[in-house]
This record gives structure tokens, C-alpha cells and sequence, in this order.
């Protein structure tokens, strides 16, 4: 048996989490005994709010984590430091085969520098997405666990050209994105068993979807200014959904700028399966996450990212993707554009769950170098 750990911490390692869960837990259906998989998942608590974390678990039918350490606030050192120790003495304790990390957190970074200075191989899944803004604390971060991972998979292929790039090739897979399984999965189960619309009493295409969490954004008063002055004059138009991130909100309020968000239709961070339910039915996306440009691209939303750069470059190059930064009249312009853009084929097939577990199987089993 092979005893597998995974590192969580975030909303988007959630999501991506479960169908990889979901496929070891398929792949031990058949495999014999001495070939079973044992996940153990570790949530660092980066993500403390029930509606980014715990509800999660529950609505995708994740394992629940066997250790959830409780760790959030702070500086970018001072969380990942305190990570660091705690999960080294989580690996202490387990001696897992394996360590599975997600993304570009500091939880990421935390569980592949904890993994590598006790030579415990590291599956870094979302391998090879480069922003070039080390500004960004989610580069440093990516840029690190890449570095130190063992086996790398990468949602596209321009990902694998990054790597070859930096002088990582060995160990280097072109999987697909874990995050299309999820969409897939989440997109019948809200669906079925979901009805925020309803209770909020929006109508499909009638209203924009807005996210706003990055500490570029958020931290930076000029920018979070005119971002919420851009939502503003949308509210003209249709009703700008917002929910809001707790530390969206208190630099909000920090920053004296609550009148700008007098029109917005703000609420309390949803659950998955709701925010799946409002990406759905929204007219357009605005956002400054990773995961929901992605997200916006799966079920067919045309997105502008407020940013001035994404690692999902392949979602502007084929149309679904506007890059506008914060600028109010480039929001506004790219607010006109409908369109929708032409299929990204290296996402694959909602797959890449398996072909990961599959992977990991044989290498793991074979004691590959």
C-alpha cells in the first residue's frame, strides 16, 4: 500500500481535490491489495470562513481531513512558517510515500518545503503556471513548489513550456486541469440540488458576477478605488453580484470606500455549489481569481480578469478572456464585448483525475528514480 498525503488549504485546492479523492478512492475499487492508495488529507485552516472550507468537503463528498491545523492570519511568513512546522510534524507522524500539493498558496508552498527537507516525493498538481509578475506572493510560491516537486503535472501545455524553460523536464506531464473534472461534477450537482437564483431572485444573463480577493487589488487603494467604481457604473446596467471575501471587506472599510459599493448586490462568501449556480446564469464574470477565469471559460461565461496578467493566457488567446486590469474604462469596454470564444482542447476531457491517480500508480508501485 501506498500511503498518500494531500495538503489543502484554499478554496481552489478544494475543488481541485475532490476528483482527484474521487479517483483514488475508484481506482482502490479494482486494485488489489498491495496495490491500494491511502489518502490522508491535512487542511492547513488557510481558509477559515465555513463557506470556504468546510462546506466544501461536504458538497463534493470529500474525504474529511484527518488533520486540520487551524492556521490563518498574518504575514505571508509568518502563516507559511507556521505551516512549516506543523505539517513537518504531521510527516513525522505519517511517514506518507507521497505528498500531493495544489496550486500556489502558502499552504502549497508550506507542505512541498516541509515534504522536501525529509526527501518525501512531491506531486505538485497545477504545475508550470508563471504569471513573470514576482509581485505576486501565488508566483513566488508556484516558481518554489515547482522546483522542489518530484513529479509535476500541467494543465496546459504552455505550462510544460515554462518548465523546459527553467530546466525542469523529467517527471513533467501534460494532464489536463483537475479543475474541468470539478466543473463538470459540480455543474450537474448544482443543478439538481441548488437554488440561490431563486432566493435571490436574480434572472439568468441579467446580472454580472464580480470576485474580488487578490492583495494587489485588495491592498492597494488606488486600484480597489477604481475596481468598485467600475462595478458601480455596471450596477447601471444589471445587478453586480459581489461576494465578498472577509478581507475584501475590511480593506473596504479601511480604505473609506464602502459608498462605492452602495449599488452592488453584495453578500457573504457562497458555497461552491452556489457559485457554480451564479457563474452559470451570469451575463459576464469579472474577477481577479485564477480558478474562476477558468471556471467562467467552463460554462461558457465570457470574463474580464482584473488584472494585468493571468497564468491562464490560453482563455485571452482564444476569446473567452479579457485582460483589463483596474482601469475603469478598459472594465467598461471589455463589459461590451458578449462573445464567446473558441474551444481550449489541452484543458482535456474531465479526465485528468484519472490519468493523474493512473500516473502516480505506476511510478509509485515501480519506485521509479
Amino acid at each position: 500500500m501506498i500511503k498518500i498525503l494531500t495538503i489543502v488549504g484554499a478554496r481552489p485546492q478544494f475543488i481541485k481535490a475532490a476528483p482527484v479523492s474521487r479517483a483514488i478512492i475508484e481506482h482502490n475499487k479494482t486494485a488489489t491489495e498491495d496495490h491500494q492508495l491511502q489518502e490522508i488529507i491535512l487542511h492547513s485552516g488557510q481558509h477559515f470562513d465555513k463557506n470556504m472550507s468546510e462546506v466544501f468537503f461536504n458538497e463534493l463528498n470529500i474525504p474529511a481531513p484527518q488533520y486540520n491545523l487551524g492556521i490563518q492570519g498574518g504575514s505571508h511568513g509568518s502563516m507559511t512558517g507556521r505551516m512549516l512546522e506543523k505539517i513537518e510534524a504531521v510527516l513525522l507522524k505519517e511517514t506518507p510515500d507521497l505528498v500531493i500539493v495544489y496550486g500556489d498558496t502558502n499552504t502549497t508552498l508550506a507542505g512541498a518545503l516541509a515534504a522536501s527537507k525529509m526527501n518525501i516525493k512531491i506531486a505538485h498538481i497545477e504545475a508550470g503556471l508563471r504569471s513573470w509578475n514576482r509581485q505576486m506572493p501565488e508566483e513566488i510560491n508556484r516558481i518554489l513548489t515547482d522546483h522542489l516537486s518530484y513529479i509535476l503535472f500541467c494543465p496546459t501545455f504552455q505550462a510544460v513550456e515554462n518548465l523546459k524553460k527553467e530546466g525542469i523536464q523529467k517527471n513533467v506531464i501534460h494532464s489536463g486541469d483537475v479543475m474541468f473534472d470539478a466543473a463538470l461534477l459540480a455543474a450537474d450537482l448544482a443543478d439538481k440540488h441548488n437554488s440561490i437564483l431563486k432566493t435571490t431572485g436574480l434572472q439568468p444573463r441579467e446580472y454580472f458576477l464580480a470576485t474580488l480577493h487578490r492583495a494587489e487589488n485588495t491592498d492597494n487603494e488606488t486600484r480597489l478605488r477604481s475596481i468598485l467604481s467600475a462595478l458601480n457604473k455596471l450596477s447601471l446596467q444589471k445587478p453586480v453580484v459581489l461576494p465578498v471575501h472577509p478581507r475584501t471587506i475590511k480593506k473596504i472599510k479601511a480604505f473609506g470606500l464602502e459608498s462605492l459599493t452602495a449599488n452592488l448586490k453584495m453578500m457573504a462568501p457562497v458555497s461552491f455549489l452556489e457559485m457554480v449556480a451564479l457563474e452559470k446564469s451570469a451575463a459576464i464574470i469579472l474577477t481577479d481569481s485564477g480558478g474562476v477565469q477558468k471556471e467562467a471559460y467552463f460554462h461558457g461565461i465570457p470574463c474580464i480578469t482584473l488584472r494585468d496578467e493571468t497564468e491562464w493566457i490560453e482563455t485571452v488567446e482564444t476569446g473567452w478572456n479579457t485582460l483589463a486590469g483596474c482601469d475603469v474604462n478598459q472594465i467598461l469596454e471589455a463589459s461590451k464585448k458578449r462573445s464567446q470564444g473558441t474551444p481550449i482542447h489541452e484543458y482535456g476531457t474531465g479526465t485528468a483525475s484519472r490519468k493523474i491517480i493512473k500516473i502516480l500508480n505506476a511510478k509509485l508501485f515501480l519506485s521509479e528514480p
